[in-house]
């Protein structure tokens, strides 16, 4: 079994490779840091994550409209929005270790570990206490637990206002009164926090002296503010509406690690949603609410996510929370629900000189619409799905099976059909009835080994049914289908397989 959660992430990552999920980008040439390329088993996990989330924002809402903005913008987008002089992370170095860290990150993870003592708290009490525990009382009258809070607050009420008005000097100052130390060489040795600017730049035009300075873009949500008007007006569209977009974004991180949970070039899920001011709050809500309705509904129980409010907020934001998920590494963010205000129009409007104003006919007045956005990150995403995913079995015989119990219908291949042997004219039914299938579904067909060495390859690649066909499906025109949770079988008609697999695969809309 997978002992713990750095055996287990490092189990993750070898399965990732070894099933053609992830590979290390340009690995021949040993490698770009924090790029990776995904496989032909990835691929199809991330269009169907990708997928879905756009059928659920775009076709299960009708006030909800796509967008495809370039990677490329003017680089005035950026100086708008704020991303030209606030886009930046703060950098530390060891200077034993010479490893480079965000100094924001080393805090955040020392008040995690101050709250993980929190919950050990509260846990052996619980255990203890049985049904008659009542949490709230004791976190109010445990005095480990009150000191454990105390410090919480101390620390935050420095390192917010530190962050919110880039007061580095202080980020230094609460990382040596706390004695963090360096992960990897223990010391305590650092030298002064400074900025750092996230975002990658380049030159675009035909000669160096006439080029004009470009930014990859940081996020795709800029796209769709410098279209909103274009979008409204050509799809005329009423407020309350959303515009949503799916797109690759770079960042020129500083520590980019956690395999593909932290990378430079990455690819958002993103749905802005415009509204009259004064409705924000019950937006924000309403979005917090969808969206943890649509992780749930992939089959992941609640216990794995939990709802964030954050601390410091973004120079643009009035409020913001993030589902975070359960990585073997941790809780980590894989979503935000944003309360924009008219930040990022009002800012384009004034930088541009052109009006970005909506005429409301309900109310007979024109004003600047504010935004609640909800941003979620589609390679964060597909680790979550993995990590939850992934599962070593010990089977009835004593053997063992790694199986992904993905939720079938984010499933890369949904049906192998497989000829129990390679011969007496099994081989040419399968391929008859992959034919039929392949036009409804992504299948495989697959002839080689012995069937319980092809169902343990489906299995660790997340296939939800197996059709196998053998010597009675010549005889009644029947296979068996086999489900991959249970590896319970059970026969059916061929003319049934698509109907049958349609149906199981089926995700119900919120």
């Amino acid at each position: 079994m997978i002992t713990n959660s750095e055996d287990r992430f490092k189990k993750i990552i070898a399965h990732c490779k070894e099933y053609g999920f992830i590979f290390q980008s340009s690995e021949i040439y040993d490698g770009l840091s924090a790029v990776y390329d995904y496989g032909q088993n990835g691929v199809e996990l991330k269009n169907n994550i990708r997928d879905y989330w756009w059928k659920s924002m775009v076709q299960y809402h009708e006030n909800i409209i796509g967008l495809d903005a370039a990677i490329f913008m003017h680089p005035d987008v950026w100086k708008a929005s704020g991303h030209v002089d606030a886009f930046n992370d703060p950098l530390i170095d060891n200077k034993d270790s010479k490893k480079r860290y965000r100094a924001d990150v080393l805090i955040e993870d020392h008040l995690a570990k101050l709250d993980e003592k929190i919950a050990k708290e509260v846990a052996r009490a619980a255990e203890r206490f049985g049904d008659s525990f009542d949490e709230q009382m004791f976190c109010q009258t445990n005095p480990r637990v009150q000191a454990n809070r105390k410090k919480i607050e101390e620390i935050n009420a420095r390192f917010v206002p530190a962050m919110e008005q880039g007061l580095l000097g202080e980020l230094k100052a609460l990382i040596e009164e706390l004695e963090i130390a360096c992960p990897v060489s223990g010391s305590r040795n650092w030298t002064d926090v400074r900025q750092f600017n996230l975002m990658f730049s380049t030159q675009m035009g035909s000669a160096s002296d006439g080029a004009s300075l470009v930014y990859l873009r940081p996020e795709t949500a800029q796209g769709i503010f410098v279209n909103y008007l274009n979008v409204q007006k050509t799809g005329r569209k009423k407020l309350p509406f959303g515009i949503a977009q799916v797109g690759k974004a770079f960042r020129n991180e500083i520590v980019a690690r956690q395999f593909i949970f932290r990378m430079r070039e990455f690819e958002q899920m993103e749905m802005q949603y415009f509204i009259r001011p004064g409705q924000e709050n019950e937006w924000f809500d309403y979005w917090k609410d969808m969206r943890m309705r649509w992780h749930l509904s992939l089959g992941i129980p609640q216990e794995m996510f939990r709802m964030h409010e954050h601390d410091k907020l973004a120079h643009y934001a009035k409020a913001a929370v993030d589902i975070e998920f359960m990585f073997p590494f941790g809780f980590k963010e894989i979503e935000g629900v944003h309360s924009r205000t008219d930040y990022d129009l009002g800012a384009h409007q004034k930088v541009s000189g052109k009006k970005l104003q909506y005429f409301d006919p309900d109310i007979n007045e024109s004003y600047v619409p504010y935004v609640v956005e909800t941003s979620i990150g589609l390679d964060r995403m597909f680790l979550a799905v993995i990590s939850h995913a992934l599962k070593e079995e010990t089977l009835e015989d004593g053997s063992q099976r790694m199986v992904m119990n993905i939720s079938p219908a984010l499933a890369p291949v949904k049906v192998a059909v497989l000829p129990l042997v390679k011969k007496d004219g099994l081989p040419e039914k399968g391929r008859e009835i992959f034919d039929k299938l392949k036009y409804d579904f992504h299948c495989q067909y697959e002839e080689k080994d012995a069937i319980g060495r092809r169902y343990r390859r489906q299995d660790a690649i997340g296939t939800p049914y197996c059709i196998t066909i053998d010597h009675e499906s010549l005889e009644n025109d029947t296979v068996t289908i086999r489900k991959r949770d249970t590896m319970q079988q059970e026969r059916i008609p061929t003319d049934k397989i698509a109907s049958v697999v349609r149906k199981r695969i089926e995700i119900k809309p919120l």
